[in-house]
């Protein structure tokens, strides 16, 4: 079999063998769109490689996943794989001067009702094939992480019956870069953007730039965005001040220009799409789409109006009320209990863990486009980003209501 197939494949869009984030991608290079380019990594090798180690896929005890996820490490690449591995790397490689970026593309991601959204492993800017051949590894040890079992859990699912390809593309050297929700529950479109990669808002560290499209292309909202000057664990060293660096990454012109393309996406895909985008020198270029979850705008309680609230992003669906649960670093999640409302500052990868038992979640970072909103939307789940002061402001301890569509929270004095 052919492991090694360039995105502009007409074979690269098969969903069973490249997983439904490089065939998406694939699709939409296909039809004309900007991407990357690049090429994919069937999940036959995948297979191929788990098969030489010689273990039990169904061992699920801790010794057992442990061991599969080490042979990805300890093992040698078999050699019919590693050197088409190689010689793929070698060919895109060579005129990359901002180095190359390797991506999970597993067979259950991005699929409606289980997105997978920053589950799994990406790894930007190698340059070497040492690099290179660590983060496909990677990748591939990434289906028996500890998150993602956790995750499969939640789903029926088990990394034993399933698969993990990889995809493979020149680093795009942005200026900006985001996400994108086709449409919202007031048909909006909603773009999120960061000045240079867009990893920081989807792993929820700044408070991206929000810019609301009517479905027209009319520019109806457009606030800047910002980040701590420091973050870290409170316990262990100093915060640093509150103090937010505004920033401006699009004009009108060119956010109208990335909603029509979002428009295009949707038209192409028949649904409603989430997607990440970057803009480099030579104009945007879409990195990922995939299924958006909707809900309808939940009837709201109007007794809640007459309390304090804050305005942020919003970030997940419906409306959600609970005992606000201040958390001020990942150390403290355990005090978060079945029916909270977690309340903290950075919304990154670590939260998903509290996602099942919580009412709501407000944070002082992140956006309507981040991997945590994309879990948040996938379980129904009320969710508010990248409201300012939310730690200093909401009280630990009051009954707080969380409304996750039009981005307000609210707390009971």
């Amino acid at each position: 079999m052919e492991f090694i197939v360039p995105l502009s494949s007409p074979a690269a869009a098969d969903a069973e063998r490249f997983g439904p984030k490089a065939a998406n991608l694939a699709k939409l290079a296909h039809a004309g769109l900007p991407t990357p380019g690049g090429f994919c990594i069937d999940a036959a090798a995948y297979r191929r490689q788990l098969e030489s180690f010689g273990l039990d896929l169904h061992d699920a005890t801790r010794r057992g996943v442990l061991a599969i996820k080490l042979a990805f490490f300890d093992r040698p690449i078999v050699d019919a794989l590693r050197e088409p591995l190689l010689d793929a790397w070698r060919r895109h490689s060579a005129h990359t001067p901002a180095g190359m970026a390797v991506r999970s593309s597993a067979l259950v991601e991005d699929r409606f009702g289980a997105s997978f959204a920053g589950q799994f492993e990406s790894y930007l800017g190698l340059q070497s094939e040492d690099e290179y051949e660590t983060a496909v590894r990677s990748c591939w040890a990434a289906l028996w992480s500890t998150r993602v079992l956790r995750y499969m859990a939640t789903h029926d699912a088990s990394p034993s019956e399933t698969a993990m390809a990889v995809l493979v593309q020149p680093l795009v050297n942005a200026d900006a870069s985001g996400g994108a929700l086709s449409t919202t529950a007031n048909d909006d479109r909603v773009i999120n953007a960061t000045r240079g990669l867009g990893s920081a808002i989807a792993q929820g560290e700044v408070i991206p730039e929000r810019i609301v499209l009517s479905r027209d292309g009319t520019l109806r909202e457009k606030s800047s965005g910002g980040s701590y000057q420091r973050l870290g664990c409170s316990h262990i060293a100093a915060r640093g001040k509150s103090l937010f660096q505004a920033s401006q990454c699009l004009d009108a012109a060119q956010a109208r220009s990335l909603g029509a393309l979002v428009e295009r996406v949707e038209d192409l895909m028949g649904m409603a799409v989430e997607i990440e985008w970057a803009l480099d020198q030579e104009g945007f270029k879409l990195l990922q789409a995939r299924p958006l979850h909707l809900q309808a705008e939940p009837v709201r309680d109007h007794l809640w109006r007459k309390h304090p609230g804050l305005n942020g992003q919003p970030a997940g669906v419906g409306w959600g009320e609970g005992r606000a649960v201040v958390v001020n670093c990942e150390c403290e999640l355990e005090r978060v209990a079945a029916g909270d409302v977690l309340v903290t500052r950075s919304a990154g990868p670590a939260l998903s863990a509290v996602l099942p038992r919580v009412a709501g979640v407000v944070a002082e970072l992140g956006g309507s486009t981040s991997h945590l909103a994309s879990l948040a939307r996938e379980r129904g789940l009320p969710m508010v980003l990248g409201v300012r002061d939310a730690t200093s402001r909401i009280p630990d301890g009051a009954q707080v209501a969380v409304d996750g569509v039009t981005g307000v929270v609210r707390w009971m004095r």
